[in-house]
Parts: structure tokens; sequence; C-alpha cells
């Protein structure tokens, strides 16, 4: 198989990563396979992605887990549902344990992050029994992304990761988007590169794609991974 790189065309990507989830449906029960669908942009992309390679295995639609912290912007939770119902995707919606309204949101990112996305995503792992965890995470998004691999053995509670497109571009994302016509959250046209958390999002500039993400959240996302993050 040709090594695929982020300067490689947009089709050897496709094929290499629609490659990955086909070979990964033989090896995975469906039933226990998994889309982390966050309703950005490039889980949306894993999705269609997936969503495809499933059907031309005479598969059902693929399971989304979904997080909704309580602090999400309301426009992508309703692009999510929307979606979910013209796809025909069974979303299980997680939630965080704890009094949204009460709760120091983003005063320490690393503590609200293991409560609001870790610890509920841990859980409904487990609860859901979740061998095969699918993700939108690319190398060109943050340093720490650089040295991942497409599979990852994770613990606590035990599965696997497959981040199919982790040699994707933003450009590829869009250029994807635009091609297969698959939707995506207004809150892109209004600006906005890479969405999270309401109080930890910003529009972006002209610099990099995280931009207007949280600093204190990026400055931690390696350590964020290893305690159960993307």
């Amino acid at each position: 198989m040709t090594e695929i790189t982020a300067t490689c065309p947009l089709d050897a990507k496709i094929t290499h990563s629609a490659g990955l989830m086909s070979g990964m449906l033989e090896m995975y029960d469906p039933a226990r396979i998994a889309v982390a669908w966050t309703g950005g942009k490039d889980s949306t992309v894993v999705l269609a992605l997936l969503r495809e390679v499933m059907k031309a295995k005479g598969l059902e639609t693929p399971l989304a887990l979904s997080i909704d912290t309580g602090v999400k912007f309301s426009e992508v939770m309703a692009f999510r549902d929307r979606l979910a119902l013209e796809w025909g995707v069974e979303v299980k919606v997680i939630r965080p344990d704890v009094d949204i309204k009460l709760y120091p949101v983003a005063e320490d990112p690393v503590t609200c992050c293991a409560d609001l996305k870790i610890k509920p995503l841990q859980k409904a792992i487990e609860d859901f029994e979740i061998d095969l965890l699918l993700t939108g995470i690319r190398r060109d998004e943050h340093p720490s992304r650089a040295g991942r691999k497409y599979l990852e053995v994770r613990n606590d509670p035990d599965h696997t990761l497959l981040n199919p497109i982790l040699e994707w571009t933003e450009m590829d994302i869009w250029s994807f988007t635009t091609m297969h016509r698959i939707p995506h959250c207004e809150l892109y046209d209004q600006g906005y590169r890479s969405l999270g958390c309401k109080p930890c999002t910003a529009l972006a500039g002209s610099g990099s794609e995280r931009e207007g993400r949280s600093a204190g959240k990026e400055k931690n996302l390696e350590l964020l991974t290893s305690l159960g993050y993307f």
C-alpha cells in the first residue's frame, strides 16, 4: 500500500481512510463500533465515510457517541440532531454527571475537560460496550497530534481508537465536504474554523485552525489525550 502523507492527493486519502474502516469492520463486531461525533466538520466527514463503507457491505448505519457538555453551541447540537435524522444515524448523547449551572466551567481547563468530556466518554464506552471508536482528529491541527497513530489501544475502559483521517488537511475536509455535498454547521460560515464548547471557542483569525480555541486547553492537549481525550 502506498504511504499516505499530507501531500498526497485527496482521492488517495479517501481510499486509504475507507480502506482502514473496511478492514476494521472485518476485525470488530459492527455493533460495537462507534464514531465520536462532535457535530464538527472533521467527525462529520468520518461519519459520512463510515456510513458509505458500511452501506457497501450491507451493514446498518453506524452508531455515534456525541458528548453534550451543557455548554456546547446550540447551533452545533441542532445541526447534529438534524443530520442524524436525515441520515438515520443512531446517536447516543452523553452528558456529564454535574450540575452545569453550578459547575465552574473553564476555570481549570484540564479539570473541566476531564469532568465534562473525558469521564462521560469513558463511561459511555463501557456502558455501550464499544470496542472501536473512530475519531476525526488530524495531524496538522495541533503539534501534540503530529505523532498520533491510526490505531491506538487504550484502557480504562479497554477499547481501540481508529483515527482514519490523520493525514487529511483542513482544505481536504472542505474539499470533500463540498464535493460530496456533506452538510455542515452554519457556524463555519460565520468564520469559526474549529468548534469546541462555547466558553472556550472564539472566531479564528488568519492563523492556525485552532487559534480560536482556549489557550489553556490547547497547551494541555497532550495531557488531556493521556487522560482519555481524543
